[in-house]
């Protein structure tokens, strides 16, 4: 009892020393163990299990009430088994009000502390929306003051996109100051308007020139004459349409080639023009057109401007027909003196021969055969004078053609049927449509030139060696038909076929020239006369090789004549008759 009293006395003067309002020492299950003085409230009032638990972990728990002005704690003793010490101390309010405020104050901070992130964040994006707002000011600000301090070369740039499109009427504005964009536009507007004059100044001289050159393209496509315009490297670059019909080559696809490679006869004549540009160089020349051989009569110049060679000038006409005409007027006036030459002394001469034999036949004992048979060698040889004049005289004063509407079938009818008892070992056939085949013709000389032909015909198979008992070993056909040339135009054609020996290889361009044959006796008058014919009627005679051997040989005769009045043609001139 009295170390009870000695321990409550001990925990009073404790209390008192540390200015606490009351003590006590309390087990676990709240029995007291020991008290103070003045401490009789806390024994009725319970300790909560949960701050006994917290005490006994060594920590010191704090009682607080709201409506209390005490403030206890309970703090585990270490030195006993199961006791703690639970002590309260009466606090002034004013004191308990500022420790409410405080409380107050340290939960707003931890408050504001959990939001620290977040207010963070707000302040973060308000700081960021204003940078933004102000950059975003800043930046148009820039970019008005940029476009007024640009605007002058950007209408430049535009203006000069314009130039390089062609565009010269384009013009900048013009400022007043006298600053380097100020005097870049000026100096853009001067420079652009004297381009403007110039290329109007060029336009001009381009159209001068295109019709110049439209000009001289027409006068060269009315001229039958080839023309061609050579660069200073003997290249093609203006040739008219004369040229490629002549030369029977595509000239206008064949343009920046060079006429030595196109048209190699004409190498060796530009050659020599231009080693010596300053003499033109003229030679006929001879080109292959449509499987026939054409003279061509070629003139080549330089163009020259102060000593340079800007070009060449080609000119050439087919001069075929021409010298065929002039030598077929050559050798008619030969053939018309021989004739005229040889005429006169055949008839004595026969009629000689024949006397001698009438009179001294019946005197000769001996050898009266070889007499007779030298005798008629005379009058034969004489005869075959006499016809070989007669072609000459033909061929020399062809009469003139009357031109009347006949049936070609009718004509060639007659003609093959003439040939064919003279040739009754050939195989002759008549190709003639059921309708009449009409053309304005002289009767009998197309009849003549189908006899030549038909005749021609036969001796090319006679000397092919096909002539047998057989009728189909040699073979001539003769037709009629309508046809359409090269130009779209409707032609009546007469077509004589052989399976003969064919055209010869030599002098082929010249068989329709007088006196050019291969034949041994031939005159070469045939096919002359046949051309001749043909001339007076608008027609023409052409030869070409079948590709299944023989000639074939055709009389073409304009198509649509007017059947009028009869024609008297002289020359190849119709008149009316």
């Amino acid at each position: 009892m009295s170390n009870q009293k000695v321990f409550n006395d001990y925990l009073s003067k404790q209390a008192d020393v540390r200015s606490l309002s009351e003590a006590l020492v309390i087990d676990s299950s709240g029995r007291v163990l020991a008290r103070s003085r003045f401490s009789q409230s806390l024994e009725f009032e319970l300790v909560p299990a949960k701050i006994l638990q917290q005490a006994s972990g060594g920590a010191v728990s704090v009682i607080m009430t709201a409506d209390d002005n005490r403030v206890r704690a309970v703090v585990r003793l270490s030195s006993f088994a199961d006791a703690y010490l639970l002590v309260g101390r009466f606090v002034d309010p004013k004191i308990l009000d500022h420790i409410e405020k405080t409380r107050g104050a340290v939960a707003k901070y931890q408050n504001l502390e959990k939001k620290q992130g977040s207010i963070q964040i707000t302040f973060v994006m308000v700081y960021g929306l204003v940078a933004m707002m102000l950059l975003m000011v800043a930046t148009w600000i820039g970019m008005t003051l940029a476009e007024r301090m640009s605007r002058p070369i950007s209408s430049l740039i535009s203006a000069s996109e314009r130039v390089r499109g062609g565009d010269l009427s384009v013009r900048v504005d013009e400022t007043d100051g006298t600053d380097e964009i100020g005097n870049l536009g000026r100096s853009f507007n001067r420079m652009t308007a004297q381009l403007q004059s110039q290329q109007q100044v060029l336009v001009e001289a381009n159209r001068m020139l295109d019709e110049r050159r439209r000009f001289t393209e027409t006068v060269l496509t009315g001229v039958s004459a080839g023309v061609i315009g050579l660069d200073s490297e003997g290249r093609i670059h203006l040739p008219n349409r004369s040229a490629s019909d002549l030369l029977g080559r595509d000239l206008d696809g064949a343009s920046t080639r060079k006429l030595a490679d196109v048209v190699p006869e004409m190498g060796d004549l530009l050659q020599r023009v231009m080693g010596r540009p300053d003499r033109a160089q003229q030679d006929e020349i001879q080109i292959t057109r449509d499987g026939k051989f054409h003279t061509l009569h070629v003139s080549i110049a330089a163009e020259k401007l102060e000593g340079d060679i800007l070009g060449y000038v080609v000119t050439f006409d087919d001069v075929t027909d021409l010298l065929t005409a002039q030598r077929t007027a050559a050798w008619a006036d030969v053939a018309r003196r021989i004739a005229h030459e040889i005429k006169n002394p055949l008839t004595p001469i026969q009629l000689s021969a024949e006397r001698l034999k009438r009179k001294f036949l019946g005197m000769i004992e001996d050898d009266a055969e070889i007499f007779s048979a030298l005798t008629d060698t005379i009058v034969r040889q004489v005869e075959d004078i006499g016809r070989m004049v007669d072609e000459f005289s033909s061929f020399a004063r062809m009469p003139l053609a009357t031109l009347k509407n006949e049936n070609l079938g009718d004509i060639c009818q007659q003609s093959v049927m003439l040939e064919r008892n003279r040739q009754p070992a050939i195989d002759y056939q008549l190709m003639v449509p059921d309708d009449a085949m009409m053309a304005r013709c002289d009767r009998r000389q197309i009849g003549q030139a189908l006899t030549n032909l038909l005749k021609n015909a036969a001796e090319s198979i006679i000397e092919r060696g096909a002539r047998s008992t057989a009728k189909q070993d040699g073979k001539i056909c003769c037709t009629v038909a309508m046809e359409t040339d090269r130009d779209g135009e409707l032609r009546v054609a007469v077509i004589v076929e052989d399976n003969g020996k064919g055209l010869p290889q030599e002098a082929r361009n010249r068989l329709m020239e007088p006196y050019v044959t291969t034949r041994n006796g031939g005159t070469g008058l045939g096919l002359a006369i046949v051309r001749k014919i043909m001339e007076d009627h608008n027609g023409e005679l052409t030869l070409e090789d079948r590709a299944q051997g023989g000639v074939r040989a055709r009389l073409t005769f304009p198509a649509g004549l007017d059947a009028g009045q009869d024609q008297l043609v002289v020359g190849g001139i119709a008149h009316g008759a």
